[in-house]
């Protein structure tokens, strides 16, 4: 009789750390996944501070070398006997 409730005692135990190992791997696996979002905004957090900064770069040397935003366009016309048509 005492085995008896031994083994039914061990089995409680067993069935025990069998749940909290279980629920110990699903935080793993819930934690990775954060892990993995949160890398993938980092690096498009990156990228577009990246972007910003070489656009304002750009912006800038724009307005230091005084260009201006075309309001129209005029188109050369290259004549049939010019050198730049010429085979």
């Amino acid at each position: 009789m005492a085995s008896f409730a031994m083994v039914c005692f061990l089995l409680v135990i067993y069935a025990l750390l069998v749940n909290e190992l279980t629920g110990g791997t699903y935080l793993v696996k819930s934690y990775e996944k954060q892990i993995k979002s949160l890398s993938q905004e980092t690096r498009s957090l990156e990228v577009s501070f990246a972007e910003t900064g070489f656009l304002e770069q750009v912006q800038q040397k724009a307005k230091d070398l005084s260009f201006e935003k075309t309001t129209s366009v005029k188109y050369i016309q290259v004549l049939d006997t010019s050198l730049a048509k010429a085979k």
